[in-house]
């Protein structure tokens, strides 16, 4: 399987996935750490988190997948939600804590 079938699989098989530089527990820079921090704020402890650095054919995938050239990634629901910043951005205004509920409701 291609990478972007393998990412494809990924974000639609998961509700939330987190493309990240490490991992949630042992974050390798630190835009990963604050995303994973910002997940952990929003209580959400269930979710795909990927090391992209044990991959550099899913990393390069990554890339293009989304037109998206940085890490980390967060998707909710199949859609590239975006990075670090844009994160922060949202949990500050409150709408990625709805985004996340919406994710995880069953």
């Amino acid at each position: 399987m291609d990478a972007h079938a393998v990412i494809h699989q990924q974000v639609t098989e998961n509700p939330i996935v987190l493309y990240m530089k490490g991992t949630p527990q042992f974050p390798q820079c630190g835009f990963s750490a604050n995303a994973a921090n910002i997940l952990k704020a929003c209580g959400v402890s269930r979710f795909l988190a990927v090391n992209v650095l044990e991959s550099a054919e899913l990393m390069a995938g990554l890339k293009t997948y989304a037109n998206w050239p940085t890490f980390p990634q967060l998707y909710i629901k199949g859609q590239l939600v975006g990075g670090s910043d844009i994160m922060r951005d949202l949990y500050q205004a409150g709408e990625l804590q709805k985004l996340l509920v919406e994710a995880t409701a069953h």
